[in-house]
């Protein structure tokens, strides 16, 4: 079980989040976790493909591996994987499972605090229904990164992530003032209470981690000009608004922007994302 420090004893300044992060171990999924050990006893029948099908439904699995083939093969010349798949084949699965071994999870890490358990989960559940949403828009746009996108709408939040399972007094206490009021910004209340923004966290983290360029830029959604980025964003922005149903205000212009980024007409747009959601 994971003890939570005090508020006053969390990092203060951008540097500071990402040295913290750096050090901290990150559970995965406990589905994830069982499927690497059945894997494990046959791992001479498993292959990338295999083995990427398995996990890349677990944001938390996918960063691990991600950061851990970026950083250890960064030496090597042409060694971006862009995809889980292609971060496995340059692993190798033999030298994958003795590097990741019987794995903790995040019901193990969060054992006790079911609060942030359900915080947690919450983002999990919107990185899921984001990824399928952005990999069905890039389809539609005949994207040929689109499993990139895929993998960039799934990790879009991992430092939220990151934040319910080590900071979660503060998780919580961010929750609960955008509760309060709804008006206020994600950016403003994470300033107030983190000293920065989550989205400069992470951007910050994967380049520390030396994670792919088109996934770092896929990710920035201060690039949201770029059509692959709006993608990404718009499908984490519906994913976002629609988590509780479809009845939220901000549905309509959702659903707008996105007839606009795949040029169809709004009312068979929100037809086919409903569709899709089904």
């Amino acid at each position: 079980m994971s003890s939570a420090p005090s508020p006053s004893c969390y990092p203060s300044d951008l540097g500071s989040w990402v040295r913290y992060f750096q050090l901290v171990e990150i559970p995965v999924l406990p589905h994830t976790a069982a499927v690497l050990e059945e894997l494990r006893q046959m791992q001479d029948d498993v292959d990338a493909r295999m083995l990427a099908d398995e996990l890349m439904s677990d944001p938390l699995m996918t960063l691990k591996v991600l950061a851990y083939t970026a950083t250890v093969q960064r030496h090597r010349r042409n060694n971006d994987a862009e995809t889980l798949r292609e971060a496995l084949v340059l692993t190798g699965i033999t030298p994958f499972f003795a590097t990741f071994g019987p794995q903790p999870t995040v019901d193990m890490h969060l054992e006790g605090q079911p609060e942030a358990l359900a915080g947690l989960q919450a983002v999990l559940d919107r990185a899921d229904r984001a990824s399928r949403f952005a990999l069905a828009f890039a389809l539609h746009r005949r994207d040929h990164d689109a499993a990139v996108i895929y993998l960039a709408a799934l990790l879009h939040d991992f430092a939220e992530m990151l934040l319910w399972l080590n900071a979660p007094t503060l998780a919580l206490q961010m929750k609960l003032q955008q509760q309060a009021d709804r008006t206020l910004r994600s950016s403003t209340v994470q300033r107030q209470c983190l000293h920065v923004t989550l989205g400069e966290v992470q951007q910050a983290l994967m380049q520390t981690w030396h994670l792919p360029e088109l996934l770092v830029h896929i990710t920035d959604d201060r690039k949201e000009n770029d059509p692959q980025v709006r993608n990404v964003l718009l499908a984490v922005r519906l994913a976002r608004h629609t988590s509780l149903g479809w009845d939220n205000p901000a549905v309509p212009d959702d659903v707008s922007d996105i007839a606009r980024l795949l040029t169809m007409a709004p009312e068979a747009t929100l037809n086919w994302l409903k569709e899709l959601d089904g």
